[in-house]
């Protein structure tokens, strides 16, 4: 009796593992995943769009030099963050970069954080 319940505990170790190695590839709803192929080049198509957007108003004229990292989640629409290093100018810095947009609104659809090393603030734009 012993040696089945040793093998039925076994089974399910090795059904629960196998569960959980199938699961990786898969998004969990509400998560973060890293954007890779396509998906990654419309996050970073979107990000070019709206720091132009940005300066255009009263923010900053930061242009992207070089994205170490881009995650997407779904949320309340789509918040993609960014780890980038941005120019303005000759200054250079090294920050995170959140785009949360929410196309089905006419207005305040766009929202924009950039929070950069060394910096107190961070800025904060929506339209």
């Amino acid at each position: 009796m012993n040696g089945l319940k040793s093998v039925c505990i076994l089974g399910l170790v090795l059904l629960s593992l196998a569960a959980f190695a199938s699961s990786e590839d898969k998004q969990i709803v509400g998560g973060s995943s890293q954007l890779e192929g396509d998906q990654r080049k419309e996050a970073l198509d979107l990000l070019n769009a709206t720091l132009d957007q940005l300066a255009t108003g009263n923010g900053p004229s930061y242009k992207a030099i070089n994205v170490t990292s881009v995650t997407g989640q779904t949320v309340s629409g789509r918040l993609n963050t960014y780890e980038v290093e941005l120019e303005n100018g000759s200054d250079k810095k090294q920050c995170t970069v959140k785009i949360w947009t929410q196309p089905w609104l006419q207005k305040d659809g766009t929202n924009i954080k950039i929070k950069c090393t060394g910096d107190d603030g961070e800025v904060d734009s929506t339209w």
